[in-house]
C-alpha cells in the first residue's frame, strides 16, 4: 500500500477496526446493489425484448420489481442479524443518506432519560449538555368510529302541545349506517386502489365489523346516483375545452334479465394541457355505452368543436365537429410488431425515423405551445416530409398482402391526423394520456 494511503489510517486500534468494518460493509452493500440493479435490468430487458413485449402488463412489471427489491431486503436483514457490527455501520450510512422526513407531518416526541441523574463517578448532579435526535416514520392504521347524533326535544311547560326539535341531518343512505366519509373511502378503495368489495369486507371484518359485499355495493349505488350531476358537469366542462383525448375499452356490466354479465364499452375523454403549460387542470370522464359504434362516439362527443386526439378507430373519423389528430404510437406499434418477428430492415428504418420525432418532443416537453410549434417546424417537419415519400416508395416494393404493407397503409391513411401536431403546439405525438387513464379499467374488471 502506498505511504500516502497508509498515513491517512488512524493509529488507534478501535478507530482502525471501525474503519475496517465500515469499508467492509460498503463493499458488501456495493455488491448487493450490483445484484439488485442487475435483476432490475434483467426485468426491463424481458419487458422490452421478450416475447410479445408490446402487450406486457405494466403492473406485472411493477410487481416483478417489487418482489426483487423485497428479496434483496430480506437478504440484507439476514446478514445484519448475523453480524451486529455490520448492522450498526449500515444504520449510520442509512441515516446519512435518507434525508429529512416531510415537515408537514405531525411529530410525537418521546424523551428517554437515563435511569439515574447522578454522576456514576462522584455521585454529583448531572446537567444537560446536548441531545441526540432520531426520527422514524410511523402510521396510524385506518380507525373506525361511531358518530352519535343527539337531537334533544324541548316542550313548553305552559302549553299542552308542541315539541321543538332540530331537523335530522340529511344522509347519503337514508336510515343507513355509513357516514359520507366512509362511503368515499369505499369508493376510493374500489376504483382508485382496485380493491374489490368482497376484499374490503374482509379487511373490515378484521376490525370486528360485519359489512358484507351486498351492503357495500348498496352504498356504492347510492353514491353513484348522487354523483351523476357532478359527472354531467365534468363532461360539460371537458367538452368546452380546446383539446381532448378519447379512447374506449370493453367493460363487463350486469345483465339483470339474463342473470350474468355482458360486454359493454367505457369511453374515456381526457384533458391534459401540462405538456405545453396550459392553465386548465387535467381531468378525465368515463361514459358507458352498449357498443363502440359511430353513434356512440357522436352521443358522447356531440357539441365538441376543438382538437380531438385519438387512435385510428373509424368511429371518430365520422364526427363532424372536432379536428382530429392521430397517434404516432399506434402507427409505430405496427412496425414494431413486424421488426420484433424477425429481420425487417424497412420496419426498423420506420421505427428509427419515428424515434427521431420522439427525440425532438422530449426536448420540447414543457415549453409553451408557440415554442413547441416553432421547434417542430424547424426540426420535426423535415423528418415528416421525408417519411411520407419514403413510405410510399416502400409500399410499391412489397407485397400488398404483407403485414408491412398493412402497416404502411395504416400510417398513410391517417397521415393528415398524424402530421397535425406540426402546426399546433398543443397536440401530443400520441394518445398515451388517455390510454393511461383507461388502463385502470382493466384492473377494475374483476371488482
Amino acid at each position: 500500500m502506498p505511504a500516502a494511503e497508509t498515513s491517512d489510517l488512524p493509529e488507534d486500534p478501535a478507530a482502525l477496526r471501525a474503519l475496517l468494518l465500515t469499508e467492509r460493509q460498503l463493499r458488501v452493500e456495493l455488491g448487493q446493489e450490483v445484484e439488485r440493479l442487475s435483476a432490475i435490468v434483467a426485468a426491463f430487458r424481458r419487458a422490452l425484448f421478450g416475447r410479445r413485449s408490446e402487450q406486457l402488463d405494466p403492473d406485472q412489471l411493477e410487481l416483478t420489481l417489487e418482489e426483487t427489491e423485497q428479496a434483496f431486503g430480506e437478504e440484507r436483514a439476514e446478514r445484519d442479524a448475523a453480524d451486529p457490527a455490520l448492522k450498526s455501520a449500515r444504520g449510520a450510512r442509512r441515516r446519512s443518506n435518507r434525508g429529512a422526513l416531510p415537515r408537514h407531518l405531525p411529530r410525537v416526541e418521546q424523551v428517554i432519560e437515563p435511569d439515574s441523574s447522578e454522576c456514576p463517578c462522584c455521585g454529583g448532579t448531572l446537567h444537560a449538555i446536548g441531545e441526540d435526535v432520531s426520527e422514524r416514520l410511523d402510521v396510524i392504521p385506518a380507525q373506525f368510529r361511531v358518530l352519535v347524533t343527539r337531537r334533544p326535544k324541548y316542550a313548553c311547560r305552559r302549553c299542552a302541545e308542541g315539541v321543538v326539535q332540530a331537523a335530522a341531518p340529511e344522509r347519503l343512505v337514508t336510515g343507513g349506517l355509513p357516514s359520507e366519509a366512509l362511503v368515499a373511502h369505499v369508493l376510493v378503495s374500489k376504483y382508485a386502489d382496485h380493491t374489490p368489495l368482497y376484499r374490503q369486507a374482509q379487511i373490515y371484518a378484521r376490525q370486528g365489523l360485519a359489512l358484507d359485499r351486498s351492503t357495500l355495493a348498496d352504498w356504492v349505488g347510492h353514491a353513484a346516483r348522487e354523483l351523476r350531476p357532478l359527472h354531467a358537469r365534468l363532461v360539460e366542462i371537458l367538452k368546452g375545452s380546446a383539446k381532448l383525448f378519447a379512447d374506449e375499452t370493453r367493460a363487463p356490466v350486469l345483465d339483470p334479465g339474463r342473470g350474468r354479465t355482458k360486454s359493454g364499452w367505457l369511453w374515456a375523454i381526457a384533458r391534459d394541457n401540462r405538456p405545453w403549460g396550459g392553465a386548465d387542470p387535467p381531468a378525465v370522464a368515463y361514459l358507458y355505452a352498449a357498443g363502440r359504434g359511430a353513434e356512440h362516439a357522436a352521443a358522447h362527443l356531440g357539441g365538441f368543436r376543438g382538437v380531438l386526439q385519438v387512435d385510428g378507430y373509424a368511429a371518430y373519423r365520422s364526427l363532424d365537429g372536432p379536428t382530429l389528430a392521430c397517434c404516432w404510437s399506434h402507427a409505430r406499434r405496427k412496425f414494431y410488431e413486424i421488426a420484433e418477428a424477425g429481420h425487417a430492415p424497412v420496419a426498423q428504418e420506420a421505427l428509427r425515423r419515428i424515434a427521431a420525432l420522439y427525440a425532438v418532443e422530449a426536448e420540447l416537453r414543457g415549453a409553451p405551445a408557440d415554442a413547441r410549434r416553432a421547434g417542430r417546424q424547424l426540426r420535426s417537419r423535415p423528418i415528416v416530409e421525408d417519411l411520407r415519400p419514403w413510405l410510399e416508395a416502400q409500399l410499391g416494393r412489397v407485397s400488398g398482402k404483407s403485414r408491412l404493407a398493412e402497416a404502411i397503409r395504416y400510417a398513410l391513411k391517417l397521415w393528415s391526423g398524424l402530421v397535425r401536431f406540426l402546426d399546433d403546439g398543443r397536440i401530443e405525438l400520441d394518445t398515451n394520456v388517455v390510454e393511461r387513464a383507461i388502463r385502470p379499467i382493466a384492473l377494475n374488471r374483476k371488482n
